[in-house]
C-alpha cells in the first residue's frame, strides 16, 4: 500500500495541503495492491463493464445474449431496460452486474477500514461519473447493506451534488476565508482522465457562510480523451476555457476573487507538480518540468487588479470537499469517486 506523502508547508495556501480551512486529509490516493495490481480495480467503471460483458458471454453459450437488441450498451441504455423493459431477463442480467460489482465495491471498501488513516470513518461519500445514475445508486444501496450486513458500521451516501460540479464545487473549500471578501464568485477546475472541466462558482456566502449555497452558474467541458492532444495543447484549451469563463462574468457583473481553484488527479507536490497517478492525462504531466498553476498563473497573472492565487489539490479530495457542509454531525470521513479509477481520500473534520 502506498500513500501520497502528505508535509505541511508554511506558504499561506499550498497544493496539496494537509490541513484546510474546514478539515485535515487524513491521506488520499492510497494505492491498495492486490496480486500484479490494484485492488481499485476492481471498482471502477470499466470493472462494471467487464462484470456486465462477462455474464453475456455465459448467457451466449446457451440461448443468446438478452441484452442483443441494444447496439451500444451504456449507462442510459441500461437504465431504460431495468426500469422500462418488458425483458424480465435483460433486467436480471442487469441486477446481477449490479450485485456482483457492489460484493467487489464492499470488498475494496472494508480493505480501505483496515488502513490506519482510514480507522474510524463514520461516514463515506460516493461521487464519480458511475454515481450519476439509478444504477450507480443502486449499488451504492446494495454496497451499504453489505457492509452493515457484516457489522461495518459506516455509513455509505451518494455526493449530494452532480458529480460533473462537485469537482468544481469544492475548489472553494481549498481557499481560507478572507480570500473571498468583496467577491461573490470564484473559478474553479476538475482535471480527469477523460474530460477537463472549469466554471464559475456562485459563493452566495450571504445565504450560508459555510458554502452549502454555493453553486456553478457557468462551466465549460471539454471531453479531452476523444481529441488525444498533447499536453501543451491541453493546456492552451484549457487557458482559452477560463478566460471565456472571466468574460462571462465580466458581462454579468460578477466579482470574481482572484482565486482559481483546481482538481487533478495523482499525488500533488507542495510546489504543484505532479508526482504520480497523472497517466491517465493528456501528454506528460509527471515531468518535473512541468507545473500546471504555475503555467494557468502565467497566462492569467491577474483576476480584477489582484495577482491570480492558483491553488491545486487531488481531484478525489476536491470532489469530497463539495460535502464538507453535511458532513457535520460526523467527525471522520471519506469520500470514494468511481470514475476512470478509483479516487479515495479520507478526512476529519476541524474544530472552529
Amino acid at each position: 500500500m502506498a500513500n501520497a506523502t502528505i508535509k505541511k508547508s508554511p506558504s499561506l495556501i499550498p497544493h496539496g495541503a494537509v490541513t484546510l480551512p474546514a478539515v485535515t486529509v487524513d491521506t488520499y490516493n492510497a494505492e491498495l495492491k492486490s496480486g500484479d495490481g490494484f485492488l481499485g480495480d476492481r471498482a471502477n467503471k470499466q470493472a462494471f463493464a467487464t462484470i456486465l460483458e462477462e455474464w453475456r458471454k455465459r448467457l451466449r453459450r446457451l440461448e443468446g445474449d438478452s441484452l442483443r437488441e441494444l447496439k451500444d450498451v451504456d449507462r442510459k441504455h441500461l437504465e431504460k431496460v431495468l426500469l422500462e423493459s418488458d425483458n424480465l431477463e435483460a433486467a436480471g442480467l442487469v441486477h446481477t452486474a449490479i450485485e456482483d460489482f457492489a460484493n467487489d465495491l464492499a470488498a475494496v471498501i472494508k480493505k480501505f477500514l483496515t488502513l490506519k488513516d482510514w480507522k474510524g470513518t463514520e461516514r463515506i461519500v460516493i461521487g464519480g461519473g458511475f454515481r450519476s445514475g439509478r444504477i450507480g445508486e443502486l449499488v451504492i444501496g446494495r454496497t451499504a447493506v453489505l457492509l452493515k450486513g457484516d457489522g461495518k458500521n459506516v455509513d455509505l451516501t451518494p455526493i449530494r451534488s452532480d458529480p460533473d460540479q462537485a469537482g468544481l464545487l469544492g475548489a472553494a473549500q481549498l481557499a481560507p476565508p478572507w480570500i473571498f471578501s468583496g467577491h461573490d464568485s470564484i473559478l474553479a477546475i476538475d482535471v480527469g482522465g477523460t474530460n477537463i472541466r472549469a466554471g464559475i462558482v456562485e459563493l452566495r456566502l450571504k445565504k450560508e457562510v459555510d458554502l452549502s449555497e454555493s453553486r456553478v452558474v457557468e462551466s465549460e467541458r471539454w471531453r479531452h480523451a476523444d481529441d488525444e492532444p498533447g499536453r501543451k495543447e491541453a493546456v492552451a484549451r484549457l487557458i482559452k476555457m477560463l478566460r471565456k469563463l472571466i468574460d462571462h462574468a465580466k458581462s454579468e457583473k460578477m466579482k470574481l476573487a482572484p482565486f482559481i481553484g483546481l482538481g487533478c488527479p495523482g499525488i500533488v507536490n507542495e510546489d504543484g507538480s505532479i508526482e504520480r497517478g497523472g497517466q491517465n492525462l493528456p501528454g506528460n504531466w509527471e515531468s518535473n518540468r512541468f507545473n500546471l498553476p504555475e503555467e494557468i498563473q502565467e497566462e492569467i497573472p491577474e483576476i480584477g487588479e489582484h495577482p491570480t492565487v492558483v491553488v491545486m489539490h487531488n481531484d478525489a479530495v476536491v470532489q469530497g470537499l463539495s460535502e464538507v457542509p453535511s458532513m457535520k454531525d460526523v467527525k471522520h470521513w471519506g469520500v470514494l469517486t468511481i470514475g476512470t479509477g478509483l479516487g479515495n481520500a479520507r478526512f476529519t473534520n476541524r474544530t472552529s
